[in-house]
């Protein structure tokens, strides 16, 4: 009974309605609290979560609950089984991967948009949603300095967009008809081949496995001592891959590698592929942003001549994930790729063009209103205080680099074009690679066990190389000297 008394009236047994209006203004209230206690104390959680493997599982009920439970009690499990179990991506000393920070205009716009629960698929299911993801995503064109016309779409990641482009990549192969006839059993379907960089993102790898050109259709280049694609090596391999009865069809160009954040020498890439008659996807999913600072525009260099590009705003633009922006100047031939309408789904407002509906542009029908919270972040810090914040990550990655070159006991292994740091512990006397190897991973498992900070690692020319990932906008000065500080006395205490 007292359990039952804890119930809401939505709760009932005879209850076939959702959660009443004041319940809900209620446990909203407190949602909202709990998170912005969270916001302001994202540091004094362990970065990396500390439990074992099936924790998790083991402390949830093996069967879905027959009677509703008291909110009270969902809420105060999200603190005693979930938090646990959390690697908090928000914490200033989050150093790995990327390091990618939900802001609070951002998650009031998931918030939002999880009230409306529209869509987006056609215009008419969500005007508001279909027409602010055009105007979100031209805007951020204006700010990353790309030329009109470009034709815009939000999908989940970018390894969905990757997947996209070459998918239209191979619909704009003249003569094939892959949509309508498929790949298999056709001798008239030459093999297909693609290009990217060794350093590429392996969702560019993904995607040929996916279309049906297999892992041997995509080449991978090798790159200079910068980690960049080498565009000699590049256009070698096209004239081998020619002689040798491949098709060729498309390159992918990477700005800001996840490795290294490597920027590939766009200009001379597209260069290439219109000699060839080849697509040009960019990968900028990490890297593009940064071009909100007018003093890092060149990273985009050459992208304007893209057919597809991405930019990630869920990785260097302080909107929660996900949200991955896939720009083209084709868009007639990305909708020639996807398109399928059935008659359920046909409306006279999108006779034309002119009246986008959204999931003629990749695999999903169902789409979520991301470009709100989007959209609300661009208004919230504007493009000045975007760029402010992207140009102080770089300041705090170039003063990293710094330290770690003028160490006698640490090397550089990749250049720092943005705030992204690939360095190893290299003690003068230890040239060893296998015991360098096994000292760094000691080293950064030690700092990672501390709940202070959290790095991952990476092999570059097969060395072990730590990465320090600068991108969180609550990660401060003070945060990157305690890192280096930690990581040093590390080093002397083995």
């Amino acid at each position: 009974m007292e359990e039952r008394a804890s119930l809401d009236i939505a709760q009932q047994s005879d209850a076939t309605g959702d959660m009443e209006t004041e319940a809900f203004r209620r446990y909203g209230h407190q949602a909202v609290d709990w998170m912005a206690d969270y916001l302001a104390n994202a540091g004094s959680y362990p970065v990396l979560s500390q439990i074992a493997p099936g924790d998790i599982r083991r402390s949830l009920p093996d069967q879905p609950p027959f009677r509703p439970e008291a909110m009270e009690e969902i809420l105060a499990d999200v603190d005693r089984i979930i938090m646990p179990g959390i690697t908090h991506w928000n914490s200033p000393g989050f150093f790995a991967y990327f390091g990618i920070t939900g802001s609070g205009p951002g998650i009031l716009g998931e918030m939002l948009s999880g009230a409306l629960n529209v869509n987006a698929m056609l215009w008419r299911t969500s005007p508001a949603a279909t027409e602010l993801e055009q105007v979100a995503l031209d805007w951020l064109r204006q700010m990353l300095g790309l030329p009109s016309p470009l034709f815009g779409v939000i999908n989940d990641t970018a390894s969905s967009g990757t997947l996209y482009a070459l998918t239209a990549a191979r619909e704009a192969i003249p003569g094939l008809h892959i949509r309508q006839q498929g790949m298999s059993g056709r001798a008239e379907v030459p093999r297909l081949r693609y290009y990217a960089s060794q350093e590429a993102h392996s969702s560019v790898e993904k995607a040929g496995i996916v279309l049906g050109v297999g892992q041997d259709g995509l080449r991978k280049i090798g790159v200079d001592n910068s980690f960049r694609m080498d565009v000699a090596q590049l256009e070698r391999a096209i004239e081998e891959d020619l002689a040798a009865g491949w098709r060729p069809f498309a390159v992918v160009a990477t700005v800001g590698t996840t490795s290294t954040t490597s920027v590939d020498p766009v200009p001379h890439i597209a260069d290439v592929c219109e000699r060839y008659g080849l697509w040009l996807h960019v990968d900028g999913a990490y890297g593009g942003s940064a071009a909100v600072d007018p003093s890092m525009r060149w990273v985009l260099d050459g992208c304007e001549r893209a057919d597809t590009l991405i930019v990630n705003p869920h990785k260097w633009l302080f909107t929660p994930i996900d949200c991955s922006v896939f720009y083209t100047r084709k868009p007639d031939i990305v909708k020639a790729a996807f398109s399928l309408i059935p008659e359920y789904l046909r409306n006279t407002e999108s006779a034309d063009d002119a009246v986008p509906n959204l999931m003629d542009y990749g695999t999903s029908l169902g789409r979520r209103f991301r470009s709100l919270k989007l959209w609300m972040v661009m208004r919230y810090f504007g493009q000045e205080g975007l760029a402010a914040r992207i140009h102080e990550h770089i300041r705090l990655g170039q003063l990293v680099a710094q330290w770690v070159s003028e160490s006698p006991d640490f090397e550089l292994v990749a250049p720092t074009p943005f705030s992204t740091v690939c360095f190893r512990a290299h003690p003068r006397g230890v040239d060893n690679e296998a015991q360098l190897e096994a000292l760094n991973e000691r080293i950064m498992n030690a700092i990672n066990a501390t709940g202070c900070f959290f790095l991952s690692h990476t092999k570059l020319h097969g060395m072990f190389t730590i990465r320090i990932a600068i991108g969180n906008l609550r990660t401060t000065e003070q945060d990157i000297h305690d890192l280096w500080e930690a990581i040093q006395a590390e080093l002397a205490g083995v």
